[in-house]
């Protein structure tokens, strides 16, 4: 990427100078007016810019920004200046990568920055949607406000998301421990019955055999096919790097049974989630839906949303476009039709936010609640095949020793 110098004048008329990143000119211009601002001029950088080194997201700094953001606002809403308040801030997060970046943001406004702006040039550390709430409240003059809810809606967000992560660790592990259980049956238990059993194979169950070839196989061949099965994983991770086979798997996906409704749920929360917040916060609707869009992980929604980003700058409605998309749950066209008719968007957005969310919640418990008890069952089985199919064999070998 490059580094790319540019002015561009805010709704209000007010000029602006900066620095973005982007893969050409025309990127960078287009990030800037989903931005609400108007390019006047788009240079590339000499180098006099540095990029700002991305943070590295997890769940400590994403928590470390939610409490930065909320305490921001407390601290405005208050009656302290932005450079004081920022002050307070940086010395409270204890987050060291958090408490650098939040540094460098208090630095940039105490050179006349904006704190939209200075937000922007923190790679990494804010959503796309961040930098848009803050500079509408500073558009209307109550940043306090939207800094709130900006806390609000990456706290929701990041509820949702270690909500997902919790739900599975317990059946992670239990995979975990099945097949190591298994595979110290095949490399282990069955060999130690192989002399037993030596030269006297075709006399042998065929499930003792079958539970004796596998142990062979992966003794002989499993270094070789774990490998493969790395190769595999590698070759499937730069396939899905490239836009069209993403799109294609997204598609996909979206029809799988079970797994393809909770994926549109939780991506249509987000969505949701975000555009009600950036409309509440006073972003233009085109704006906000382009940004929006950049909350939705699945190219295939995404591509719809796009569709509908440019069919709502040309005049069109929004329930509509994206009713025709075919991609969004029936429940949240409902939503998005109540809010333009009651002139609530915002508000019907953040409820529809919260259904899916619990949808979404629900479902995943069952869906574990499903998984759980079927992984135990199915190590129980394979484990009780193979100590029946080695028993089987040694009664076997008994009764012939004991006929006349």
């Amino acid at each position: 990427m490059a580094t790319f110098r540019y002015r561009a004048a805010t709704p209000s008329g007010a000029v602006r100078t900066g620095a973005l990143e982007g893969d050409s000119r025309e990127e960078v211009i287009a990030q800037l007016r989903r931005l609400g601002l108007l390019p006047i001029e788009t240079v590339a950088a000499t180098g006099a810019v540095k990029p700002e080194a991305s943070i590295r997201a997890n769940s400590q700094t994403r928590q470390a920004v939610v409490n930065a953001m909320g305490e921001l606002s407390v601290l405005l809403e208050a009656g302290l200046a932005l450079d004081r308040a920022l002050a307070v801030c940086v010395d409270n997060i204890l987050n060291p990568g958090v408490k650098a970046a939040f540094g460098k943001i208090h630095a940039r406004v105490k050179e006349g920055a904006t704190l939209s702006r200075a937000m922007i040039e923190s790679k990494g550390l804010f959503p796309p949607m961040a930098s848009a709430m803050c500079e509408a409240g500073e558009a209307d003059g109550r940043l306090g406000a939207a800094l709130a809810r900006l806390a609000e809606s990456l706290d929701r967000a990041e509820a949702l998301r270690q909500t997902v992560v919790s739900s599975l660790v317990y059946p992670a592990m239990l995979m975990v421990v099945a097949s190591s259980v298994i595979l110290v049956m095949l490399l282990v238990v069955v060999p130690q019955f192989e002399v037993l059993f030596e030269g006297n194979h075709a006399k042998l169950p065929f499930a003792t055999r079958m539970v004796m070839g596998a142990s062979e196989g992966v003794r002989s061949h499993g270094l070789i096919g774990l490998g493969v099965l790395i190769a595999l994983g590698f070759a499937a991770r730069q396939w899905l790097a490239r836009p069209a086979a993403r799109l294609v798997f997204d598609r996909v996906i979206l029809g799988v049974p079970q797994l393809g409704p909770l994926i549109t749920n939780a991506e249509t929360a987000a969505f949701a989630r975000t555009l009600g917040s950036l409309v509440e916060g006073g972003v233009p609707l085109p704006t906000a839906l382009g940004i929006a869009q950049r909350s939705v992980s699945n190219s295939h929604m995404s591509g719809a949303i796009a569709k509908v980003v440019a069919g709502l700058k040309e005049g069109g409605g929004l329930s509509g476009p994206l009713a025709a998309s075919g991609v969004f749950p029936p429940m949240a066209l409902s939503f998005l039709r109540t809010g333009e008719e009651t002139a609530r968007l915002g508000l019907m957005l953040g409820r529809l936010a919260d259904v899916l969310d619990r949808t979404v919640r629900s479902t995943i418990q069952r869906m574990i609640g499903i998984l759980t008890p079927a992984i135990t069952v199915v190590m129980g089985a394979v484990v009780a095949t193979v100590i029946a199919s080695i028993m089987s064999a040694i009664l076997g070998f008994n009764d012939l020793a004991l006929s006349p």
